[in-house]
């Protein structure tokens, strides 16, 4: 599989079948991830991929402190209200996905529980939480969207799914105490992965992309 192949074929799997990816497949993606480009080469990402019953315990932890707390409390900044343009390319990603699901506008409470399935990690069986210094701000997290970017390319290129999810960023309270992270360090964000899922409605969701021209500019 080429690289446009995979870009063309790959979209945000929200339902995925129980059958983990054998470990050492994983390890191989993941130590090719390690060529993605960084600024200065300082390869900020600090990466867990958690399996198995670690993985069902994090859910259950998220879960409780998302009901508990209910408001985000990230460790990087997450209250950017997109405006215009980028507003309405947030409300028509959102109406693909609950169209596909069946789920009317008005449906508060069947959105809100759609909404949960983040951190239920639309029953994936791994997930990746994306973490870095938190001093690195904006320049680490250039870096880490083109790590993630790399990652799910590879995984793509092997018939794995995944979704990328800014939520799992955004209760990170029991991501810090299960794995004891540093006050230093941040939880970005985090990636849902694994073999799709073809009988999910999720699934059937489909998002368009701009015409090149109104996204970039040739210059000579």
């Amino acid at each position: 599989m080429s690289v446009s192949q995979a870009l063309q074929s790959r979209s945000s799997c929200r339902g995925f079948k129980k059958d983990p990816v054998e470990e050492s497949l994983l390890r191989d993606i993941f130590t090719t991830a390690q060529r993605a480009p960084s600024n200065c080469n300082v390869q900020p990402w600090q990466v867990i991929v958690v399996s198995g019953g670690k993985k069902d315990q994090l859910k259950n932890k998220l879960l409780q402190d998302v009901m508990q707390k209910q408001k985000p409390y990230p460790d990087f900044n997450w209250e950017v209200a997109y405006e215009g343009e980028h507003r309405e390319r947030q409300f028509g990603s959102a109406n693909a996905l609950y169209s596909a699901m069946g789920i009317a506008r008005e449906d508060k409470m069947k959105r809100n529980m759609a909404m949960l399935r983040n951190w239920q990690f639309f029953d994936a069986p791994h997930v990746a939480i994306f973490t870095m210094e938190k001093y690195l701000n904006i320049m680490g997290a250039v870096d880490m969207g083109i790590y993630s970017q790399t990652l799910a390319l590879l995984l793509q290129e092997h018939g794995i799914s995944n979704c990328m999810q800014g939520a799992l960023g955004q209760f990170p309270g029991p991501i810090h105490e299960m794995f004891d992270l540093p006050e230093s360090r941040g939880v970005l964000f985090g990636m849902s992965f694994g073999y799709a899922d073809d009988n999910a409605d999720a699934n059937n969701a489909k998002t368009t992309r701009e015409e090149l021209e109104s996204s970039v500019l040739f210059a000579s």
